[in-house]
């Protein structure tokens, strides 16, 4: 079928006026002659957006490649299915939205779907943070949940995240259940118009009970102590979900509210002061520089746009400006130190390209650790987790209430950490001064290589395996560890770990979620200094080793994002 055809039968079936006329436009276009229109749409439909582990995620628009109100139909036809043949008629779905663009078009489809399939279809009542969803998956004791959100991707993204109930927990989706899912998507594309699939509006919404669980939950995590009292901060929502659960949660937990980044704190799915919503990109927390630096701030918090990140920020009079965001490492290390100084058992957990700090933090206070592949549908799933993080950014501290990454209760965390330490008159500098001389002097980075054609990526790789470092900046390579296939406890992944005589640590692998390659480096140091130089050496060592791997991308410069510092 050529892509006119295809695009011809995408079009009879779309209920979206926009996206209809979207592809009608590009059609006749592409029919008189217009070569740009013809390879639009080839684009859009030389396959369909892949379902994963991640669930759906990409840029909206009409055709088979995008994400649009057919795709996700189908999408939600085939986890009803799944959901019936596991749970059984009548199990319950929850279904929440952040506030992007269709958003909750997404949402409301998807809840007429799974009510017209003969489930119990739940629909969260308004615009609500990732992590409120997650939270739901257990408190309705539902057998699937989905969260129609892009996260922190690019403005005209969005996405559609699965999580199971049961045995599951509220985790989200990992293999077998993602083919499985897949499967059952690719069988309802496969029959062809989704016009004849079963409809329901006869789905609930559920009232502020819900929400008010969630906030009454977080607010358990940090109580405010009387370090609270006046202390002087800054939060940004990143145009997302965020600020109107946290404000609540604040209240009730007895925290002073913050002076908010104004021009941020409204839900908008055009992202307007922003390049790219992710706290991790550099100029994102411009803004919040500029409001902390007026309001005499002590520190900023920032979620991403549905809330399930968070990124701290402080005075530095060595950053550009006067303040620097501490690293996902950084702050990862110091809420896995206020966990396990209460845990009595349990275990810490991170991705393996985190930092090795946390099982330096877990061995002290006789914990177990766990490091898992990447993403909290992994860390999730740690045994006897108590608390788990991921270097972007990603923070599970209550995992009773949430499974998954929650940037809201990760925030309740840090300011009770924060406030405890005011009592004591001590800064968050203080506390990771106060890390290194317990734990050690840890320092991390990173190198990425974004590609065009992703197939570099899969030669780099190749090329790394056939014939390995014997010594990167100049320090030997004590041992190489290859996880395409799993050995004993450890994940299987595509990931080489690479380690050097002196304890430091390189993982290259490619990006789940972006045209990149990827190399985690992480050393530790005497001092502080001495851990930095160390970093220095080793990520010289590390653009030199991909870029002998392949002639072509070069690594990316130095400088052009962030430069993480050690904690």
């Amino acid at each position: 079928m050529s892509a006119v055809e295809a695009a011809r039968a995408w079009l009879a079936q779309d209920p979206d006026d926009v996206t209809r006329t979207e592809l009608d436009a590009l059609i006749r276009q592409a029919e008189d002659g217009d070569a740009a229109a013809a390879a639009d749409l080839a684009d859009r439909f030389a396959g369909r957006l892949a379902f994963g582990t991640a669930g759906l995620r990409g840029r909206l628009g009409a055709g088979s490649n995008r994400m649009n109100r057919v795709l996700v139909t189908q999408a939600a036809a085939g986890l009803a299915a799944y959901v019936r043949a596991r749970a059984g008629a009548g199990a319950t779905v929850v279904i929440g939205y952040d506030g992007r663009r269709n958003s909750d078009v997404f949402a409301r489809d998807s809840a007429e779907i799974f009510a017209g399939a003969g489930l119990r279809a739940v629909l969260l009542p308004r615009l609500l943070p990732t992590p409120v969803l997650a939270f739901a998956v257990r408190h309705l004791d539902a057998a699937a949940g989905v969260m129609v959100t892009a996260s922190h991707n690019p403005p005209d993204d969005n996405g559609y995240k699965v999580y199971l109930g049961g045995e599951d927990a509220g985790s989200q989706i990992v293999a077998p259940a993602d083919a499985e899912i897949a499967a059952q998507i690719q069988r309802v594309a496969d029959a062809g118009d989704i016009r004849t699939l079963p409809r329901s509006t006869d789905y609930e919404i559920t009232d502020e009970a819900v929400v008010e669980a969630y906030v009454a939950a977080t607010a358990l995590v940090a109580p405010a102590p009387a370090g609270a009292a006046g202390m002087p901060w800054v939060y940004t929502a990143m145009h997302g979900v965020g600020h109107e659960t946290l404000a609540r949660i604040l209240t009730l937990a007895g925290y002073p509210q913050p002076v908010v980044v104004q021009a941020q704190i409204a839900p908008d799915g055009a992202f307007p002061t922003v390049a790219f919503p992710n706290p991790e990109e550099p100029g994102a927390m411009d803004l919040s520089y500029e409001t902390a630096r007026a309001a005499g701030a002590e520190f900023i918090l920032a979620n991403d746009p549905d809330a399930d990140r968070l990124a701290v920020a402080i005075p530095d009079a060595r950053a550009e400006g006067g303040w620097r965001r501490l690293t996902g490492n950084e702050v990862g290390l110091l809420l896995g130190w206020r966990a396990a100084r209460t845990a009595t058992a349990g275990s810490l957990a991170c991705s393996l390209v985190s930092s090795p700090g946390l099982q330096t933090v877990a061995e002290h206070y006789g914990l177990d650790f766990h490091a898992t592949l990447t993403g909290f549908k992994w860390i999730s799933r740690a045994p006897g987790i108590v608390f788990g993080f991921e270097e972007a950014l990603g923070y599970l501290v209550n995992p009773d209430t949430v499974r998954d990454k929650d940037g809201i209760s990760a925030a309740v965390a840090m300011l009770g950490m924060i406030a405890e330490a005011r009592e004591q008159g001590a800064t968050v500098a203080d506390l990771l001064a106060q890390f290194q001389q317990t734990f050690g002097f840890f320092d991390s980075s990173q190198v990425s290589v974004r590609v065009e054609d992703v197939s570099i990526i899969g030669r780099i790789m190749a090329a790394l395996r056939a014939q390995h470092p014997t010594a990167i900046g100049g320090v030997r390579v004590e041992r190489v560890e290859d996880l395409l296939e799993a050995t004993g406890d450890e994940p299987a992944g595509d990931v080489l770990r690479l380690w050097l005589d002196d304890g430091s640590r390189v993982i290259v692998r490619p990006s789940g979620t972006e045209p990149k390659l990827k190399a985690y480096l992480d050393v530790r140091g005497t001092s502080a200094d001495d851990a930095a130089a160390r970093l220095a050496a080793l990520d010289a060592g590390a653009r030199e080793l991909v870029a002998a791997a392949s002639a072509s991308p070069r690594p990316a410069e130095p400088g052009t994002a962030e430069k993480p510092r050690s904690a």
